[in-house]
């Protein structure tokens, strides 16, 4: 007896399903469930004394050091190949999710949600300091070497890339594959985008879930993903490398 049309969506669906769960495991969920834990820690030996240290030295050894970083870049940016191929696999292309040819409107679009997203976050981030629910955040913990820059530079487009092509164009899609409204599949994306920031504290998932909504439905209006990896990676550079330059003469940053 042949399967009916009803079998066939739902084999197609549950291969979905599995398809999102298998992805988050090994990428953005997974870090969720760390963050959280890593919260929870936090919290538990006082979260306002807790220091979390970005883009660290992985080594006390200069070359090896720079490559375990430059891995650390890979690792992302093959989380948003994967994401990328299996749209790609069911016949979704890169270029359908707004990955094709840049534009100078992609471009301009990146750095005003860059502006849009960075100002209040910077605010956002002070604001819970003073009220004791953000970690203290160092941006850059890399020592003063030749390929520092470069590598923080490197490391902020590919957190761009990967975030984005996974949280945002993956998952979105996927999600409303699955059935769920739009609201609801930027709803979803936007909590694990909040989720796996939380071990910088409550303030910066409450900041990243509204950068996920915004991203979200810029994605959803204008079809084009370039705008919010150019704008993710703009902020993390001015986060990474601004840091370096100015924490020597800002008190509040040291």
């Amino acid at each position: 007896m042949s399967a009916t049309r009803d079998e066939f969506l739902s084999t197609d669906r549950r291969g979905l399903r599995i398809e999102v769960g298998v992805m988050l495991a090994v990428t953005f969920g997974v870090s969720a469930v760390i963050a959280m834990l890593q919260l929870f820690d936090a919290v538990l030996s006082g979260l306002a004394g807790h220091r979390v240290r970005l883009n660290p030295n992985l080594s006390r050894y200069d070359l090896i050091n720079l490559g375990l970083n430059l891995t650390s870049v890979a690792q992302l940016a093959a989380w948003g190949a994967l994401g990328l191929y299996l749209l790609w696999r069911s016949g979704i292309t890169p270029a359908r999710l707004g990955l094709g040819r840049v534009r100078w409107r992609d471009v301009l679009g990146g750095l005003g949600l860059a502006a849009l997203i960075g100002i209040p976050g910077l605010l956002l981030y002070l604001a819970g300091r003073w009220l004791g629910m953000n970690a203290d955040v160092e941006p850059a913990a890399l020592h003063d070497t030749w390929w520092r820059i470069p590598v923080l530079i490197l490391s902020a487009f590919a957190n761009g890339f990967a975030e984005e092509v996974v949280v945002v164009g993956f998952l979105i899609t996927r999600l409303k594959q699955l059935g769920l409204s739009q609201n609801r599949a930027i709803l979803a994306s936007s909590v694990l985008r909040g989720m796996y920031h939380l071990y910088q504290g409550f303030g910066a998932g409450l900041g990243n879930l509204a950068m996920g909504v915004v991203f979200g439905y810029a994605w959803c209006r204008t079809g084009r993903l370039w705008p919010l990896v150019i704008a993710h990676g703009v902020i993390d550079t001015v986060a990474f490398v601004g840091y370096v330059a100015l924490a020597g003469h800002l008190g509040w940053l040291k």
